[in-house]
């Protein structure tokens, strides 16, 4: 689990880890809470960019045709 984590959150394997399963267990939930941080607001974010850029506004459709009324 250990090695998963801090492979998918790219802290990497680096010379000063935690050793006991304590110390492993604060560093996977600190990992995790970072990203969860940075990461998801950041998408959230690109995405309503994204949906600005494009025109997508949110203008009401016509549930049969798609047509915004």
């Amino acid at each position: 689990m250990w090695w998963g984590v801090i492979t998918l959150t790219t802290i990497g394997y680096g010379d000063v880890y935690p050793v006991t399963p304590l110390g492993k267990f604060f560093a996977v939930i600190i990992a995790l809470l970072g990203v969860g941080t940075i990461a998801l607001p950041a998408a959230i974010l690109g995405s309503e960019f994204m949906n600005e850029l494009a025109g997508k506004h949110n203008a009401p459709v016509c549930p049969h045709c798609g047509k915004e009324l």
